[in-house]
């Protein structure tokens, strides 16, 4: 039974802290059947909506997210070693226009258009606190959800690629003896302008970070998540290293601007922001087909990943259109923060539409 009651949700007003202490319980809800059979990198699943990194900041918001219909649950990123968020605002509602990647800045809202500007900066909690609640989350966790962690390295001042590489790959290692069914790696992350953000754009250190991470992944799925690439060469480019190495292939991270208030005055002291929502939906499916299109190229199609697909879906409309331009699973980030109910609502959609 689903309540008619507006569902508990991110408070955008409110820190990262608090929103991380005071997560909803789960609800009871029945849902519907998605029609068809899903995997998510080899692993059998109930329907291809999941949430990617960004509104899971503990077990209690994946639980929550998992009771309202998502089969596949993203952990927020975490660290080898504890990280504070970013000040408020870190989500900024915006005021543009459909995003090609490059605008060189779009301005902010007073009220929720479909898209913000995110500004977390990648916090995390200590390891002996995420490792654990890890673990206990997936124990708590129905069996027929998966339960994905992203992590990310932590640059050290002096350190190597190769020292970044190896702590990526220690987290990896944590996430899967807590008990994770895949891990993702974030290679993308506009908030922060060291080489652990950036890594997507640069396929030579990508691919030696991959590498490292493979290692310790063995037969537990490993997706890397990427930030916007609307360059055919780049993208091959990219594919072409981390494809050794890769079981999935998360995108679109966000299309990043800088922000102005509406003064004119730039935030966040003029440097640029991640822009998700509604806004990105295009960048993202054009990506999209991009990659689909190079991957189906690859002569070995028994080793090919995944692509999920995220960015501006918000509907049923938009599930099926990324499906059919090749995705094979679609993340919803922006729409489920705001509706937490969305899940149901496309499960619904998707079900009748095959009655």
């Amino acid at each position: 039974m689903q309540s008619s009651q507006p569902l508990p949700h991110y408070d955008i007003q409110k820190t990262y802290q608090w929103n991380y202490e005071n997560a909803p319980d789960p609800v009871k809800q029945d849902q519907r059947a998605v029609p068809g059979r899903w995997a998510f990198c080899g692993l059998p699943v109930s329907s291809p909506l999941g949430i990617p990194a960004g509104p899971l900041l503990n077990g209690k918001w994946v639980l929550y997210y998992a009771s309202l219909g998502f089969d596949v649950l993203t952990y927020k990123t975490v660290r080898s070693t504890f990280r504070e968020c970013y000040p408020l605002p870190n989500l900024q509602p915006v005021d543009t226009a459909p995003l090609s990647g490059g605008e060189q800045r779009v301005s902010i809202s007073k009220t929720m258009q479909g898209s913000w500007a995110v500004s977390f900066g990648m916090p995390s909690a200590p390891p002996d606190i995420w490792r654990k609640d890890v673990e206990r989350t997936r124990k708590q966790l129905a069996k027929d959800k998966i339960l994905s962690v992203s992590v990310v390295g932590s640059l050290q001042s002096g350190w190597s690629l190769d020292d970044l590489a190896d702590d990526y790959a220690l987290c990896a290692q944590w996430a899967i003896q807590s008990g994770a069914d895949c891990i993702e790696t974030n290679f993308s992350c506009p908030n922060v302008c060291t080489r652990d953000g950036q890594l997507y754009q640069q396929p030579q250190a990508a691919a030696l970070v991959a590498s490292r991470v493979k290692e310790v992944t063995g037969s537990v799925p490993y997706l890397i998540k990427i930030g916007h690439v609307p360059d055919k060469s780049q993208a091959q480019e990219l594919v072409k290293a981390i494809l050794p190495y890769a079981s999935g292939i998360v995108m679109t991270n966000s299309v990043a601007s800088s922000v102005s208030d509406q003064e004119g005055k730039p935030m966040f002291g003029g440097e640029q922001r991640g822009i998700c929502g509604k806004a990105t939906k295009q960048a993202s499916l054009k990506q999209l087909k991009i990659f689909a299109q190079y991957i189906q190229e690859q002569p070995n199609k028994t080793a090919l990943p995944d692509l999920i697909s995220c960015g501006g879906i918000s509907s049923a409309i938009d599930v099926k259109e990324f499906l059919a331009a090749g995705a094979q699973a679609t993340h919803l980030a922006t729409a489920a923060m705001c509706n937490p109910q969305i899940a149901s609502q496309i499960r619904k959609e998707l079900a009748e539409q095959k009655d």
